[in-house]
């Protein structure tokens, strides 16, 4: 796979793992698809209360241009959704497919 992919562990405010969840999956999936982005696979980790996933994006304008048009889209906008209401702490780490 060409382009880049952000593996991200996401901490979850006590009891509020499983409603992020639904707002990512609600909200958050269908407008990063509608941006070009490919969601190489999602999981919980309950025993760390972490939500863990991996990003893609192969596009002409970069990962990180793309990912600051999506945050700055009227559509993510009216999500109203702010990560810092579910979430304790946030990892990013850009990787590389060898397998």
């Amino acid at each position: 796979m060409a382009g880049t992919s952000q593996h991200r562990v996401y901490t979850a405010k006590e009891g509020l793992l499983d409603a992020w969840v639904e707002r990512w999956r609600a909200e958050v999936v269908p407008l990063r698809l509608e941006f070009g982005f490919t969601i190489d696979g999602a999981w919980v980790d309950r025993e760390r209360n972490q939500f863990v996933w991996t990003l893609s994006y192969d596009g002409p304008e970069g990962f990180e241009e793309r990912n600051r048009q999506y945050w700055a889209s009227p559509k993510r906008d009216a999500m109203g959704l702010d990560p810092n209401d579910y979430l304790v702490s946030t990892e990013k780490r850009d990787v590389t497919r060898v397998y």
